[in-house]
């Protein structure tokens, strides 16, 4: 039997790792693995420039788990994220990818989170670590991180980092962990700034580069002129016209994300706005309503976009031309992924063509103009997200699992799987994602004859509160 060369098969690792990833649909390595993990495999530290998309967690993923020995329990792996978000996103497909190697422990330290729960956990032992570098930094100033024991680090979206100001902080944690060590770089760009400036970091480093993996052939792009003071209504008749499931709107400004939020949401579509200055609980209730489908609509920035990866995202909106060719390309890149077919719709005014050459240039494609005179939304209604959430003031903390609260959806108040969505179990929070047509009769059920009160539900013998939330 021959295998083809971009087959995981012909890498050498173990028959339940290989097992394992055929179980995830890891079929045939992308580009960045193919090229990044044969140095990988043989201990190289490594420089890669991939876009999100690309199959980079992977890459690294399988690198850092192949020589990881679960029976010692130390901190043998860090992988450092720009984001809170993308830091989580790396976690969970860390825990997907490790279910082949064995009981191995994965934590997330970032912050925005209390410090005791992280401490408590680091006291248990973990085998690796991914986090951002502000919070990282944190721990090593208390000393309730060893990282002496680091064989892997992993710098994940370098630039960002950089961009970001966190430049000291890596610069610290790497002095934290030793010399002989492997380093794995993964980076959108590799400018000479940081390049200069992560050279201390490598040694006789490989460097891969491969093209981001979405193509305008996946996704169909679509750009109308628009004047500034008809975005906001045109965001309406597009969503109206198209009636995209999950869209994701970029605004240059949080007052825009804001005011476009509030101008969707009295047209009657489920919409919420992004935006940097958020508290971390708020942020972190916009993206569950988004990512269950009770939010049809996240007006963000690009920054607070940032490391942000929806699953069967229909649609992206460039409500705000981007001046940055490589955002615009980044932007779009979120929809149309997985083989799926994605749609990238970008109001441009008069004064802003100058930049839809930009991107005409940097693509090697002119961009297809359509007139608003092809949109059909007279005779549509906005429609609301397909669920709603139900919030139960209980998680974690409260040994709460997803398959008690689904036990309890499904028993006492009489729902179908088919009628229950997505299930996140926070530390002291947990939020379900209930059928929109059946959730005041689940949450009835749920609470008929409690002695607490209507507003509190019985899950697995015990009483929490609950409430709904939604766009």
């Amino acid at each position: 039997m021959t295998i083809a060369n971009d087959s995981f098969a012909t890498l050498a690792l173990s028959a339940p790792f290989l097992a394992n990833l055929d179980a995830l649909g890891y079929k045939q390595m992308t580009a960045i693995q193919a090229a990044s993990l044969p140095p990988v495999l043989q201990g190289r530290d490594l420089i890669a420039q991939a876009k999100t998309g690309s199959g980079k967690t992977a890459a690294f993923g399988i690198g850092l788990l192949s020589k990881l020995n679960p029976t010692w329990f130390a901190v043998q792996g860090l992988v450092l994220c720009p984001t809170r978000e993308l830091a989580d996103q790396v976690a969970n497909e860390l825990r997907r990818l490790a279910r082949g190697v064995g009981n191995v422990k994965i934590l997330t330290l970032t912050g925005g989170t209390a410090m005791r729960p992280q401490i408590a956990s680091l006291e248990h032992g973990a085998h690796i670590v991914v986090g951002t570098p502000g919070r990282i930094r944190d721990h090593l100033g208390r000393a309730t991180i060893d990282l002496s024991k680091v064989q892997t680090l992993v710098l994940d979206e370098a630039d960002r980092m950089t961009d970001m100001g966190f430049y000291d902080e890596i610069a610290g944690i790497v002095s934290a962990c030793p010399k002989r060590r492997q380093t794995l770089l993964f980076s959108a760009t590799y400018p000479d700034d940081i390049r200069t400036a992560t050279a201390l970091f490598l040694n006789d480093a490989v460097e891969v580069s491969v093209e981001a993996t979405h193509t305008t052939g996946q996704i169909e792009q679509r750009f109308y002129e628009v004047g500034f003071d008809e975005r906001d209504d045109v965001v309406g008749k597009l969503l109206g016209h198209f009636r995209p499931v999950s869209a994701l709107a970029f605004c240059n400004t949080k007052v825009h994300c804001r005011e476009l939020a509030d101008s969707l949401r009295a047209q009657g579509f489920s919409a919420l706005a992004l935006y940097g200055e958020l508290e971390q609980r708020e942020r972190d209730e916009i993206l569950v309503l988004f990512a269950n489908r009770s939010c049809s609509v996240l007006v963000a920035t690009d920054v607070a976009a940032r490391g942000l990866d929806i699953a069967n995202l229909e649609a992206v909106i460039n409500v705000d031309v981007s001046k940055d060719t490589e955002v615009h390309v980044h932007r779009i890149g979120r929809t149309g992924r997985a083989g799926e077919n994605g749609l990238a719709l970008s109001l441009c005014a008069p004064n802003e063509k100058k930049w839809v050459r930009l991107i005409e240039e940097y693509q090697g494609v002119p961009v297809s103009w359509h007139t608003l005179d092809e949109l059909e939304t007279d005779t549509l209604e906005a429609e609301p997200a397909p669920m709603v959430t139900l919030v139960i003031m209980g998680g974690k903390k409260d040994k709460l699992r997803p398959g008690d609260v689904l036990g309890a959806l499904t028993g006492d108040a009489g729902l179908t799987k088919e009628q229950v969505g997505k299930i996140n179990v926070f530390e002291f929070m947990t939020y379900v994602a209930l059928d929109r047509h059946i959730a005041e009769q689940a949450y009835k059920r749920l609470a008929a004859g409690n002695p607490l009160g209507a507003d509190f539900g019985a899950i697995k013998g015990r009483n929490f509160k609950m409430r709904f939330i939604g766009a």
